[in-house]
């Protein structure tokens, strides 16, 4: 489901002279404003997310939470149990109204929010989706364009349609150099930007 908005806003300054904002605070302004739009509207069990100023509502599935929950375990099992990970949590991401929220995203040690209460994209060191049949087109553009330009230095695709994995590293120039594909069995390798971390897929669930 995709619902493009347009608005126009007004700003009541009440003849105080206001400083012009940043883009980033326009930005992440502007989101909130479409978000709390459309909390009421979004049906339960349904994820919301903007790309590029589009609204996409995805239905969560079991299978989509099991990879989930594998890749946080991975995660957990590597790091600690206090390692900082989040799951649908919005974070803004580079480009106009990115309103993004990672199916798995682990945020460096030390981050700190930013003032609107949420992390920053900056903090950002590695990113997982799981494919939903209505979102393979964000994934796999818009969304891994805004990661690279974050330069988040991972991001793994994990589709449970064909049962195989991207794993996209080395982000350069708003693009990622080096794109592996792996079969569901073959373990994700990541530790030459994590040393140690390798995730199994064994046990990832096919849809």
């Amino acid at each position: 489901m995709t619902i493009s908005l347009e608005r126009t806003e007004t700003i009541e300054t009440g003849g105080t002279e206001m400083a012009e904002p940043t883009e980033q605070r326009k930005n992440e302004l502007s989101l909130d404003e479409l978000f709390e739009r459309l909390r009421m509207a979004t049906p339960e069990g349904y994820k919301v997310e903007i790309v590029k100023g589009a609204v996409h509502m995805t239905p969560q599935r079991d299978v989509h939470w099991q990879t989930i929950r594998r890749m946080v375990r991975a995660l957990e099992d590597r790091f600690g149990m206090d390692v900082l990970v989040t799951s649908d949590v919005r974070i803004t991401f580079p480009g106009e109204q990115n309103g993004f929220a990672p199916d798995v995203a682990k945020i460096s040690d030390g981050a700190e929010k930013n003032e609107f209460g949420r992390w920053r994209y900056q903090d950002v060191e590695f990113v997982a989706e799981v494919i939903s049949q209505g979102t393979a087109a964000n994934d796999y553009g818009p969304k891994k364009t805004a990661y690279a330009l974050a330069e988040v230095p991972v991001y793994v695709i994990a589709d449970p349609y064909i049962g195989r994995c991207r794993v996209f590293t080395h982000p350069q120039d708003g693009d990622y150099k080096v794109d592996v594909t792996l079969a569901y069995g073959r373990p994700i390798d990541l530790t030459g930007t994590f040393p140690g971390f390798t995730i199994s897929t064994d046990d990832f669930p096919r849809d």
